[in-house]
C-alpha cells in the first residue's frame, strides 16, 4: 500500500462506496490534504476491482501530484481493499447515538465525525462544519468516554442525538452530492475484476482454514463472556478508570490464596497505582520499562508477566478494555445525594469493585469499614444492589452519605501513580 494514500469505504446513502484518501503531508513548507477526485466531484467506485481499473489508468485526478501516487498504479486489488478501521459508516450515525455512550460507540462515532471534517475541508462543505458545530461534544469525541460521564457528560451526548435526529440528512446530502463515479477503461477492469474474485475466493478459503471446533471449557468461556485473546491467556486484565479530572489505563489481576479467595494486584508498588493517560502510553511505558526493577510493580509476580512484556518490547502490544472493566467514578457522588432511585447500579457496582480491590491491594481498610451495612454509605450502597422490598429504604438528606463516598473516591485518586 503507498504510504499515506489509504482506501476508505464511505457507507452513503447512495451505496458502499470505496475511494482513496491521503490524509495531512508536507510539501515545499505547507500542509495538504486530498481524496480521490477531481473539481467539484469526489471520485467513489463500488468495489475494488473499479477502484484498482481506475488509478491504473486515469491520468487527471487531485492525487495525481502526491509524492507517493507512483505506487498506487501498482498495488494489487486485495491491497484496495480497505481495512475494517477504515471503513466510515455515515448511514449508521443515528443508530450509533442511540446506544450508550461507551467506548466502542464513541471511538466509532470519533472516526466518522474525523473523516467527515476532512471532507468538509477539503471539499469546503461548509454545512457539515455547520452541523458539527452545532453539539460541542463532537468536538470531544476524540477524548473517550471521559467528557460523557455525570451529568454533564449525559447532557452533552443527548445534544448530539439531538442535532443528529434533527439534521443529519443534510450532512449525507452533502457528501452524496459530492460523489461521482467516472468511467474506467474496460480492458483493466477485466483484469482487476478477476483479481478481486481471486482475493476474495483466497480470503474465504483462509477462513474456512480456521479450527472452529470449540470444546467444553471453550464454551463455557463463551458463556460467561469473558475476555479471549492475549489478555485472557495470560489473566491479567487491562482497566480503565474515568474520575472527575481525566480518563486513566491501567493493570490489575487476581492471585489466588486459597483454594476459595484471591487477591487482587494492581500494576504498581507500595500501595500506589501506576496509570497512563491513553493505552498506547501504558503500552509504550512497558516496552521502555521491561528490565525496570520488579519490586516497583507488583504485577512481576505473576507468573506470566514476562509473556506481556516480550509483547511489549516486540511492540506487539495492545491494550484493549474489555467493558466489565471500566469504571466511572464521575458522577457517583451527585446520584449519591439524590437518593436510590437516581443511582445505576451497575455503575456503583464497578466503582465499589475498584475501590475495594484498589484497598484490599494496599492493607487499606477503610473502604471496607465505610461499605459495611451497619454504616450510612454501606446502608445506602447495599440497598442499591441488593434490593429487597422488605427493607427500609434510606432516607434524605443523603450529606453523611456523600461525603463519605468522596473521600473514599478521593483516596483512590492520591493512590493513583500518573505517569
Amino acid at each position: 500500500m503507498a504510504q499515506d494514500i489509504v482506501p476508505i469505504e464511505l457507507v452513503l446513502p447512495k451505496g458502499d462506496l470505496l475511494t482513496l484518501w491521503a490524509p495531512r503531508w508536507r510539501e515545499d513548507g505547507e500542509e495538504w490534504e486530498a481524496f480521490l477526485g477531481h473539481e467539484e466531484d469526489l471520485y467513489a467506485f463500488p468495489d475494488a476491482a473499479q477502484l484498482a481499473a481506475y488509478t491504473r489508468t486515469a491520468t487527471e485526478h487531485d492525487l495525481i501530484d502526491h509524492p507517493a501516487w507512483h505506487v498506487v498504479p501498482a498495488l494489487t486489488v486485495g491491497e484496495l481493499v480497505p481495512e475494517d478501521d477504515n471503513r466510515y459508516d455515515l448511514v449508521g450515525v443515528p443508530e450509533l447515538v442511540a446506544e450508550e455512550p461507551d467506548t466502542w460507540t464513541i471511538g466509532d462515532l470519533a472516526d466518522v465525525v474525523a473523516i467527515l471534517r476532512s471532507l468538509a475541508d477539503v471539499c469546503d462543505l461548509e454545512v457539515v462544519h455547520e452541523v458539527l458545530d452545532q453539539a460541542a461534544g463532537f468536538s470531544v469525541l476524540q477524548q473517550g468516554t471521559f467528557p460523557f460521564t455525570g451529568r454533564e457528560g449525559e447532557a452533552r451526548w443527548n445534544e448530539i442525538a439531538k442535532v443528529v435526529d434533527e439534521r443529519w440528512d443534510e450532512v449525507l446530502d452533502a457528501i452524496d452530492g459530492l460523489i461521482s463515479t467516472p468511467e474506467v477503461d474496460a480492458a483493466a477492469l477485466a483484469t482487476a475484476q478477476e483479481e478481486l474474485a481471486a482475493h476474495e475466493e483466497s480470503t474465504a478459503a483462509a477462513a474456512e482454514a480456521e479450527p472452529e471446533e470449540i470444546d467444553g471449557e471453550e464454551a463455557d468461556d463463551e458463556d460467561s463472556d469473558e475476555p479471549v485473546g492475549f489478555w485472557g491467556e495470560v489473566g491479567i486484565d487491562p482497566i480503565k478508570i474515568i474520575t472527575s479530572q481525566a480518563e486513566y489505563y491501567t493493570l490489575r489481576c487476581y492471585l489466588p490464596v486459597d483454594d476459595n479467595s484471591e487477591r487482587p494486584v494492581f500494576l504498581g508498588s507500595d500501595g500506589q497505582i501506576d496509570v497512563f493517560t491513553s493505552a498506547r502510553a501504558l503500552a509504550r511505558h512497558l516496552a521502555d520499562n521491561a528490565a525496570a526493577d520488579p519490586t516497583r510493580n507488583q504485577l512481576a509476580e505473576v507468573s506470566t508477566w514476562e509473556d506481556v512484556l516480550a509483547k511489549a518490547t516486540g511492540g506487539e502490544l495492545e491494550v484493549e478494555v474489555h467493558q466489565d472493566n471500566v469504571y466511572v467514578l464521575n458522577g457517583i457522588a451527585d446520584d449519591l445525594a439524590e437518593g436510590p432511585e437516581s443511582m445505576d447500579p451497575t455503575q456503583l457496582e464497578l466503582a465499589v469493585e475498584l475501590l475495594t480491590d484498589a484497598a484490599e491491594w494496599a492493607d487499606d481498610d477503610r473502604v471496607a469499614n465505610a461499605l459495611s451495612s451497619s454504616e450510612p454509605l454501606g446502608w445506602m450502597v447495599s440497598f442499591v444492589l441488593r434490593p429487597d422490598p422488605t427493607r427500609l429504604a434510606p432516607s434524605a438528606p443523603f450529606t453523611a452519605e456523600v461525603g463519605v463516598w468522596q473521600e473514599l473516591v478521593g483516596n483512590l485518586e492520591d493512590r493513583l501513580r500518573k505517569h
